[in-house]
């Protein structure tokens, strides 16, 4: 089984170097999206020997997705993507974990699920994560958990036939309401609660959650 790691990069040239020193190699093939930094986080990507597709500007992290969901489908040897963060809230060597998951149970999309407690997280993130996952739940006829993370292991196939049309973090929310109503299976796997102290979150509360009441409302179209 072949598998490639997708990692969509803004801005991270603090952590990018940790986060891909931290994965193994022999896990899969490494692709990072540049998604238009202004600082130097291809370029050190690059010199860590990984392939790096950029964006000429900031088109969001959905967008980032989906220019790595279209570069793998058009590798027809990748049989699973596992998508993860730059910013080091993801650890590295919970990718085994993923892998050892889809030879057990061959599920299509496997969410990686943390622990969603006020102890662990921002209060703001905790509320955002919550209601997202209740009304993605609602809208997928199953219950979601963690709807938000980033962290997740996709069937290359179900990037090919699912169609996406947002760019921001609610792409996340759209390819699991579609994969879950074009009747893909759909698992979860527990992960790490990591947040880093001085890390920067781009999450708009305002903009963001008005781009998922959207979201929300045109599924009712799909």
């Amino acid at each position: 089984m072949k598998i490639a790691i997708l990692i969509p990069a803004y801005n991270e040239v603090d952590n990018i170097k940790n986060t891909l020193k931290n994965i193994d190699f022999n896990m899969g093939d490494i692709i990072v999206v540049d998604d238009g930094s202004t600082d130097n986080t291809g370029e050190i990507a690059k010199q860590e020997g990984v392939t790096v597709l950029r964006h000429p500007y900031n088109m969001g992290k959905g967008r980032a997705h989906r220019t790595g969901f279209k570069y793998i489908s058009n590798n027809s040897s990748y049989d699973y993507l596992i998508a993860m963060d730059a910013d080091g809230q993801h650890s590295p060597e919970e990718i085994l974990l993923f892998e050892e998951r889809i030879n057990e149970n061959k599920e299509d999309l496997i969410i990686g699920t943390r622990k969603l407690s006020l102890k662990d997280m921002p209060l703001l993130r905790y509320f955002t994560n919550f209601t997202t996952s209740f009304f993605v739940s609602l809208l997928c006829g199953k219950r979601v958990k963690d709807s938000q993370s980033g962290f997740r292991a996709i069937r290359t196939e179900v990037v090919k036939k699912v169609p996406l049309s947002t760019s921001r973090f609610q792409t996340e929310s759209e390819l699991t309401i579609k994969a879950a109503r074009l009747g893909y299976k759909i698992g979860f796997l527990s992960i790490k609660t990591i947040y880093q102290k001085n890390g920067v979150s781009y999450i708009h509360p305002l903009k963001d959650t008005i781009r998922f009441i959207l979201l929300a409302i045109s599924s009712f179209w799909w």
